[in-house]
């Protein structure tokens, strides 16, 4: 009996498969459990159609993570530190710091975990820091580090 998974089954397969299984198992394990259903041509049309419209869903945050990582590079974020002789600053500019100065500067709400710096900015100067804002879209935000 073909069936059509509404859940992700450990031995058979993920959410939205049609895969073949012995008639006493789908009547006596998958079909009451509400884990799958039987392999009609309204299910398979159903599943179809279930599948165009979650694509053309990541589709469009796709389009909004790319636009938005469009937006962040454009508009560089201003965050003074303190610092003596030489240019020496006191103490670092970590993400939480970029994040929370790109919301009141910009209205940019980036989350202070997507921003991928490696070590906390110590110097006064401009950097260009990645952020993560889709798994296939990265965007770089301009970061001004100035003396306050």
């Amino acid at each position: 009996m073909e069936v059509i998974l509404l859940q992700d089954v450990k031995t058979l397969g993920k959410k939205g498969d049609k895969v073949n299984v012995n008639d006493g198992y789908a009547r006596n394990y998958i079909l009451p459990k509400k884990l799958g259903v039987e392999a009609t041509p309204k299910n398979l049309n159903e599943l179809k159609l279930q599948k165009a419209n979650e694509e053309r869903r990541q589709q469009e945050i796709l389009e909004e993570a790319k636009a938005f990582a469009e937006l962040i590079s454009k508009k560089p974020v201003l965050v003074k530190i303190k610092s003596g002789e030489g240019g020496r600053t006191f103490g670092s500019v970590s993400s939480k710091e970029i994040s929370v100065a790109a919301k009141e500067q910009h209205g940019l709400d980036i989350d202070k975990k997507k921003l991928q710096l490696s070590d906390p900015l110590k110097n006064l100067g401009t950097f260009t820091i990645p952020v993560k804002i889709h798994p296939k879209v990265t965007g770089e935000l301009t970061v001004k580090v100035i003396e306050a």
